[in-house]
């Protein structure tokens, strides 16, 4: 391993789908020193052949043993699952390093922010597809408006080839995923924010010419709600599936009780649904309001397909939340984000973030412009 002063060191806390991906961009371009921290053993041969990466044995749920191994690093990046943030960012107190995460879960972000008040380093939050750069362009197409009426977000992460009953693959954490559909969503409805329940506010949706559902779920507006609360009549997001996935996931949820046991509902997907890195992501923001006395719909809409990075072949949503976090940690440290405290990510700038060579996955998407 190269031992450069000039590499910017990343302690990537979480050896899974993601954090292997997170290495891989990093390490592929050049300016990164890369050491990854898990309790797993079993991940580590997958990094063994990247530049500049180094692994540790380390028990996530110890604060302790992430500052004994992380001291010194620039950046701690959690990759971990939901319910190991709170440990983590401590640590990254700390020690004084940048921290980002990718969770969706509302109560450990707003943690976080708390955490932030008196930091020395920048604390940043859902830094991944949605809640992250999924925040980034609504805020953009939004800011544009003189008056906001509507701000509807809709992500999917959907297996290409579906070919069983819950019209669905695997692709990313289950664990976040069951959380999302199993907890309070944050929306404005007629200009009050209020909670709404998952698996609810179903919708069809049509992208390309292909129909799609949409519904309800949690934490994909990161720190929306605050940011245009007062400035907006309605705000939503919802995930995208493939039409018959929400009644199976209703069933299982609802019917069958497993909110209350979510661990088991995880164990049983992980064991019955088989994971694909043939995949597509779907971003689309619809923003509906005045701008210079014209009643506009503008619209942000991309898919994202699995591909090459570095030589390796990776799925969309490996590209999609990997890339975002990427890009945030190389805005931090390009001097184009705060230094310090909390950042939302409605407070990255979108051309920024685009044109950064991480986030131009996003790129393929444009924005148009009726009136309605």
């Amino acid at each position: 391993m190269s031992k450069s002063k000039n590499l910017t060191k990343v302690t990537v806390c979480g050896g899974g789908k993601i954090g292997r991906i997170v290495a891989l961009m990093l390490s592929d371009c050049g300016d990164y020193e890369v050491s990854v921290i898990d309790r797993d053993e079993s991940q580590f041969p997958r990094f063994k052949d990247m530049d500049n990466v180094l692994t540790n044995i380390v028990d996530l749920s110890n604060q302790k043993e992430i500052e004994e191994a992380a001291r010194g690093t620039d950046f701690i990046i959690s990759t971990a699952p939901f319910f190991l943030t709170a440990v983590i960012a401590r640590a990254a107190k700390e020690i004084e390093a940048h921290y980002v995460d990718l969770t969706e879960d509302i109560e450990a972000s707003d943690m976080i922010r708390e955490l932030a008040k008196d930091a020395k380093t920048a604390f940043i939050p859902q830094s991944g597809l949605a809640p992250g750069f999924i925040s980034i362009a609504a805020y953009h197409v939004a800011k544009g408006f003189d008056e906001l009426e509507q701000v509807r977000m809709r992500v999917g992460a959907l297996a290409k080839y579906p070919n069983n009953a819950i019209k669905y693959n695997l692709s990313w954490s289950t664990a976040g995923l069951v959380n999302e559909y199993c907890h309070p969503c944050n929306a404005i409805v007629d200009g009050e924010l209020t909670k709404v329940a998952p698996l609810e506010g179903y919708e069809h949706f049509t992208m390309d010419g292909t129909n799609y559902e949409c519904f309800n779920t949690s934490g994909g507006l990161g720190t929306l709600c605050e940011t245009l609360g007062g400035k907006v009549r309605d705000l939503n997001y919802k995930s995208v599936r493939y039409p018959g996935h929400l009644d199976v996931m209703r069933f299982l949820i609802n019917d069958l009780r497993m909110k209350d046991k979510q661990e088991l509902l995880v164990e049983i997907l992980e064991d019955a649904i088989p994971y694909t890195k043939q995949d597509v992501v779907l971003v689309y923001v619809d923003v509906t309001g005045v701008k210079q006395g014209k009643h506009l719909q503008e619209t942000y809409a991309v898919k994202i397909y699995a591909g090459d990075i570095a030589g390796e072949h990776c799925g969309a949503i490996q590209i999609t939340t990997a890339g975002a976090a990427c890009a945030v940690i190389d805005l931090v440290r390009e001097g184009k984000l705060p230094q310090e405290g909390f950042i939302k990510q409605e407070d990255i700038d979108f051309d920024d973030f685009i044109t950064n060579r991480f986030g131009r996955v996003y790129a393929p998407g444009e924005i148009t412009a009726k009136a309605v």
